[in-house]
């Protein structure tokens, strides 16, 4: 069977329609990002890329194409053996590369010769990516936010996540970036996703949501880490409803030190990230904080943190940010537990939905 092009825009809204995605990509150009559900068959391995361009520049193109095109023929073969045998006739893959080019096309063509209806992204990876980029405003201004505001410690994540639980519409951007969007906030034993990443996977959530339901998401900077929130997404989330999530001191400390806990079993890792606010605070009280840290005094130093820190600019930030906060419903859990938590994103559940 011949292979079936698809543009870009048209293979992002019928991607649940085909039995398998294909990345026909080298595997970190596939790691950098990828279509949603997307599975990884190089034609070219990093390594074998590096190869051909090498003869390209220092042999000559005619060299080149030959070279890659019995790595290719090779690589097709091992995919063609480890994953298609089982499949039966009416498999219906979408492949894709960069531009929709060779790589694609080569591993296209012995699909199709097999009999399997193949059908590719025209333009590629490159293509799906101004396609994410051109759809994300639209599906931004058409869902229904609600911003769950609160000063550190408050537990806007631990509510997002109670409210997930119940059913509820949940946007975690922080989630998704892997990092707690603050000076201390990287996760432990997980790197950030690219910026590209990044997008697809907001787009992706953004996609399967009901316009006609609430999604509740967290208030936050331009910035979640190293990766950039939309535009366009982060334009909705400042006009749009507000609650405010409020926790006496006492809870919002005992929140942080069970959120926070690999610093309070390795204090060395607390200490090197506080050194990141000298510029702000000062050489004298990070050297204050990180010597009382060193010395078992967790607690006291994030008190200061809040007092000093986070809290001062909180209310001011999320009034210019948030044009609905000073309008925001106050809601208020009876602790920082999860039990907690739960009581009341079943309470804002029965509100939304009465």
């Amino acid at each position: 069977m011949s292979e079936v092009r698809l543009s870009a825009a048209e293979a992002v809204l019928r991607l649940g329609e085909f039995s398998a995605v294909i990345d026909a990509r080298s595997e970190s150009e596939y790691a950098l990002d990828h279509l949603p559900g997307a599975v990884n068959w190089p034609s070219l391995n990093d390594a074998q890329r590096i190869e051909v361009g090498t003869i390209y520049k220092q042999v000559n193109p005619f060299e080149a194409r030959k070279r890659g095109a019995a790595l290719v023929a090779a690589n097709v073969s091992a995919h063609i053996t480890r994953e298609v045998m089982d499949k039966p006739k009416h498999w219906r893959p979408l492949v894709y590369c960069w531009r929709g080019g060779q790589r694609s096309g080569a591993l296209a063509l012995v699909l199709g010769q097999i009999g399997f209806r193949v059908h590719l992204v025209d333009g590629g990876y490159k293509a799906f990516r101004g396609a994410v980029l051109q759809h994300l405003p639209e599906l931004a201004q058409r869902l229904q936010l609600r911003v769950i505001c609160g000063p550190t410690g408050s537990g806007k994540t631990r509510l997002l996540h109670a409210l997930a639980s119940q059913g509820a519409q949940v946007l975690d951007l922080e989630g998704l970036a892997n990092h707690r969007s603050s000076v201390l906030g990287s996760v432990p034993g997980l790197a950030q996703p690219s910026q590209k990443r990044f997008d697809t996977l907001v787009w992706d959530a953004l996609r399967h949501f009901d316009p006609a339901r609430p999604v509740f998401v967290e208030s936050e900077s331009r910035k979640v880490g190293d990766v950039a929130i939309n535009e366009a997404l982060m334009t909705a989330m400042r006009a749009s409803p507000c609650l405010r999530l409020s926790l006496p001191e006492d809870e919002r400390v005992a929140l942080l030190l069970e959120d926070y806990a690999q610093f309070v079993h390795d204090p060395q890792l607390l200490c090197s990230r506080l050194e990141a606010l000298v510029e702000l605070r000062g050489k004298a009280t990070v050297a204050s904080w990180t010597q009382r840290v060193r010395a078992g005094q967790l607690e006291p130093v994030v008190r200061e943190l809040l007092a000093l820190h986070y809290d001062p600019g909180y209310e001011r930030s999320s009034r210019n940010n948030f044009s609905q906060f000073d309008a925001a419903k106050l809601i208020a859990p009876e602790d920082h537990t999860p039990r907690a938590m739960t009581q009341l994103a079943q309470k804002i559940q029965q509100e939304e939905n009465p």
